[in-house]
């Protein structure tokens, strides 16, 4: 229907016309007795002069509508109230035409207020004592408006009292809105705003909840009972069996209004007053705990807390959280539903939901730091207290409380940290931290060190605690077995995962720079005591057992620190998001990649060569001798890189892979109760994630990792002055002078030097320009052999008596 022309004479007469009726209203609706009082009458018109005519055009709630990477693949809803704005060409003219028959016949004849309407409704309403409308559809909308641009209960209240003086402002805005918006943009508003029930707000989230259809397929019957609807959602809820024929009967009410405005005819009101009422009543879901498949309800609560983390979205979480629930935006997430499937279904195939350990992996896209996976053998939720379906917590003590599990089902987030969660010991998967911090400082992927059987470190360990000697209080780690025992480099000594390589090699280069290397490359330290630690040069520089994982890390960062060094150093911060848009169709920068520069390439380059050894892969010189994940690159059949991971008592079992596309982290443990001594493996924990890698990997190019340059591999070494047999005083400055750090072991050796003179250097021979060397001192008894200028690189002496070894260290 064509719009009337907004004559300025037109619009003019009308405002000095209804200033004139207020004050008749008013009289009438106040002051009874003084209504033919031409005094009231004035000064009721002035006050109607001083209302205000202008307020702002507020922008009601949106739902926001989360997707996966693929832009189609809904993954969630999020909204206080369900409503999506759609453009009036987006709605179908019989939901418009049934609209105007039910609420406003006269809207296309009148300029925003119906005088005839409101006078009579005045007049009714003095007669009877009951209060009738006269509200026109703009007026309506002035109301709404109102309502969601309050900012305190007390101007709601305002907005929807019902007395004159509320009428008299909503006429004189009307006007101005009827203006300002036009017909089809009053029409578009009112639509878009309107409620109908069931917490859906709009004619978008009506048509989808009631029919399941689009607004612009609405048919007539349809439309009919929408516009019934609005007058009173509570009223005429076709949902309940008690309201429902109160819904009919209103739904045909309407098309027998829009016969007398001659939307339609007769004969099409009477074919869809037959049609019978078919309501699908399906609202969408809304929030993490509704997504579907379940599994992503994972991915989707990282995202949300990722969201309120945000300071784009507001101030403070609160703020956030509106924004998310109300801003109507558009997101795109890095969920890739591919390998989603296939992390959930590689983890599935080795443990099951109701199991007490689970197994935790996260999936990261080198280059981008986009989340493309979060998997666990658990139903995402909140149990039921009621009908708890939670088994009793793994900790006994817990469990003789009452306290219930959080399996099978769980919101924790378990993958990625966050309230409470702060991960989990990943064991030998943290040497690749002390590599890159050794090839940082120099020290070459050939460096040499003559792994002992049990190495009696200079880093403190009370007697008795694990990993200690008992005849002294200090750190003194052990392998695996004892044939990994024997001379190594890094590509040997990471392939077999052998501890009293590592664990010297992050004494001389020192713990400090190992946990600045794990920080660059993503580690998040979320337990606030491995964050106080580590945050502490003091207290850093004697954690001798860092190397071998004994801090908590989620899987997100495990798989973000290798995916890292795969992408050549370039650490991207993980990421549930590639794309915002809000609303108004305008894209939000922060869902882009967050990048730095955390190592530079060659270091990279050469951690990740050393790094193909332990799962199976070749290097690119040739250099893997021995690997405990051998299997590994032959099932991915893409080049790939990765480290397993052992705690002591099994407590945990941990795999790492990367290609250059895709890096996987899976951890197995007891989230519940990760001190726990439980019986994790390998043999479950590795092939979900390899499987999954394999699966994502494939139709992918192949991309091999680009060779470290020779002096990365081979480096460049110095010789060690001879200060066997002088004092230590002597040692010092002379290594001091010749460019060497310089420490003293507590150990003191059999040797035919003076007790307290130098027997021996660690290392001995040649080190790195620059390198530390610790002075190893003479206890004066039986003289020793010398093997060289220096003694052995390892301390010569008597072995601990008892060791107690944690962790594992593979």
């Amino acid at each position: 229907m064509r719009e009337p022309e907004h004559r300025p004479a037109r619009t003019v007469a009308m405002l000095a016309l209804v200033g004139l009726l207020a004050g008749v209203i008013v009289a009438a609706a106040v002051f009874p007795l003084a209504a033919a009082s031409g005094l009231a009458a004035k000064a009721s018109a002035q006050s109607f002069d001083q209302l205000p005519a202008d307020f702002t055009v507020v922008q009601a709630p949106q739902a926001t509508q989360v997707f996966a990477a693929d832009g189609k693949t809904l993954v969630a809803t999020f909204f206080d109230e369900n409503r999506r704005d759609v453009d009036l060409a987006e709605v179908s003219p019989l939901m418009t035409k049934a609209l105007v028959a039910a609420e406003d016949k006269n809207f296309y004849r009148h300029n925003g207020v119906d005088m005839g309407g409101l006078i009579r409704a005045a007049v009714v309403n003095q007669a009877s004592g009951t209060q009738q409308g006269g509200s026109t559809l703009t007026m309506q909308l002035v109301r709404m408006l109102a309502t969601y641009s309050a900012t305190d209960p007390q101007q709601v209240i305002d907005a929807t009292e019902k007395n004159a003086a509320r009428k008299l402002r909503e006429a004189k805005q009307a006007i101005a809105l009827d203006r300002k918006l036009g017909k089809d943009g009053v029409l578009e508003r009112y639509l878009n705003m309107a409620p109908f029930g069931h917490s859906t707000y709009g004619v978008y989230a009506a048509s989808q909840f009631y029919f399941g259809t689009q607004p612009k397929r609405l048919d007539l019957a349809q439309a009919a009972l929408l516009a019934a609807i609005i007058r009173g959602p509570g009223d005429y809820d076709p949902l309940d069996v008690t309201k429902r024929q109160a819904a009919l009967d209103r739904r045909n009410w309407v098309l027998d209004h829009m016969v007398t405005t001659k939307a339609i005819t007769q004969a099409e009101a009477t074919a869809a007053k037959a049609e019978a009422l078919k309501i699908t009543g399906r609202a969408p879901s809304n929030g993490c705990t509704a997504a579907k498949p379940n599994d992503w309800g994972f991915f989707c609560d990282y995202f949300r807390r990722w969201w309120l983390d945000q300071e784009a979205f507001g101030n403070t979480a609160y703020d956030r959280e509106r924004r998310l629930d109300g801003g109507g935006y558009r997101v795109v997430t890095t969920l890739d539903p591919k390998v989603q499937a296939a992390a959930r279904k590689r983890v599935g195939e080795q443990i099951g939901t109701g199991a007490t350990n689970a197994i935790m992996l996260a999936a990261v896209e080198p280059g981008t730091g986009r989340v493309r996976a979060l998997a666990t053998n658990r139903v995402f939720g909140v149990d039921d207290p009621a009908h708890p379906r939670n088994k009793p917590h793994s900790d006994p003590a817990k469990a003789a409380e009452g306290v219930r599990g959080t399996y099978p089902v769980t919101s924790n987030p378990l993958m990625t940290g966050g309230g409470g969660v702060t991960g989990y010991q990943a064991g030998s998967t943290f040497k690749m931290f002390t590599m890159v911090a050794a090839l940082e400082k120099g020290y070459p992927l050939s460096y040499p060190i003559d792994a002992p059987k049990v190495y009696r470190s200079g880093f403190p360990a009370p007697q008795g605690a694990p990993g200690s000697c008992t005849d002294i209080p200090r750190y003194c780690p052990t392998n695996d077995s004892p044939g990994m025992a024997g001379p190594a480099d890094m590509w040997s000594a990471f392939g077999r995962s052998v501890n009293t390589y590592f664990v010297p090699l992050e004494e001389r280069v020192g713990v400090p720079a190992v946990i600045d290397a794990a920080k660059r490359l993503g580690v998040e330290f979320l337990s606030p005591q491995d964050r106080a630690r580590a945050d502490d040069p003091d207290a850093a520089a004697s954690w001798g057992a860092f190397t071998l994982g004994v801090t908590a890390i989620t899987p997100l960062d495990l798989a973000d620190a290798y995916a890292t060094l795969a992408a050549d150093g370039m650490h991207c911060a993980p990421t549930p998001v590639q794309e915002i848009v809000e609303e108004s169709g305008q894209k939000l920068d922060v869902a882009g990649p967050r990048c730095d520069r955390a190592v530079t390439p060659e270091v990279a380059r050469a951690a990740i060569d050393a790094a193909r050894c332990p799962v199976g892969d070749r290097s690119a010189f040739g250099k893997c001798h021995g690997s405990t994940a051998g299997g590994v690159a032959g099932v991915v059949a893409h080049p790939v890189a990765g480290k397993t991971g052992t705690t002591d008592s099994h407590r945990t079992a941990s795999l790492v892979v990367t290609t250059r596309q895709l890096a996987v982290a899976g951890i197995m443990g007891d989230p519940d109760w990760p001190g726990a001594t439980v019986d994790t493996s390998h043999n479950v924990v590795n092939p979900a994630v390899y499987e999954t890698l394999a699966d994502a990997m494939k139709g992918q190019p192949r991309e091999d990792f680009p060779a470290p340059r020779r002096d990365a591999v081979s480096g460049t070494t110095t010789r060690i002055p001879d200060v066997i047999c002088v004092s230590v005083q002597n040692a010092t400055d002379t290594l001091r002078e010749a460019g060497f750090t310089v420490a003293v072991s507590p150990d003191r050796v059999p040797s035919r030097c003076a007790t307290g003179e130098v027997a021996g250097t660690d290392p001995g021979g040649q080190t790195i320009a620059g390198g530390a060397v610790r002075l190893i001192l003479s206890s004066g008894a039986a003289a020793a052999p010398r093997s060289g200028p220096t003694a052995p690189a390892s301390p010569v002496g008597p072995p601990p008596r008892r060791l107690v070894p944690r962790p594992r260290g593979r």
